[in-house]
């Protein structure tokens, strides 16, 4: 889907993804699938800085409040871990499109410990 990491630092992220013409819909706005697919990617990506080594994210759970449609160009992500615990985090995410915010993103992440080896 063509993410692009822009910028990252302890618990933050900026993602960018650059909108392609197969993911409008017929009125001419961007599919909030897509968008939702994005989000879900950051979610968990945003986690790794944060978290020790080995350990491995996935989302739980999110919540997308959709404020404005995205008419092209490009989505910014603006990522934040609002608390992080030995099991989950807690992520905000600002997207904006064409210097306006499209929508706002809550979502929880499990974090997980890698397996032990046999």
């Amino acid at each position: 889907m063509g993410f692009e990491l822009v910028e990252a630092g302890p618990g933050s992220m900026h993602g960018r993804m650059v909108i392609r013409d197969d993911f409008m819909t017929p009125i001419g706005n961007m599919h909030g699938g897509v968008l939702s697919a994005f989000c879900d990617h950051m979610l968990g990506t945003v986690c790794y800085s944060a978290m020790k080594p080995g350990q491995w994210a996935a989302t739980a759970e999110f919540k997308i409040n959709l404020t404005a449609p995205v008419v092209g160009g490009v989505v910014d992500a603006y990522a934040e871990i609002v608390n992080l615990s030995r099991t989950m985090a807690v992520v905000r995410i600002d997207l904006h499109n064409n210097d306006r915010v499209c929508a706002v993103v809550q979502g929880t992440v499990m974090i997980r410990d890698p397996k032990p080896k046999a």
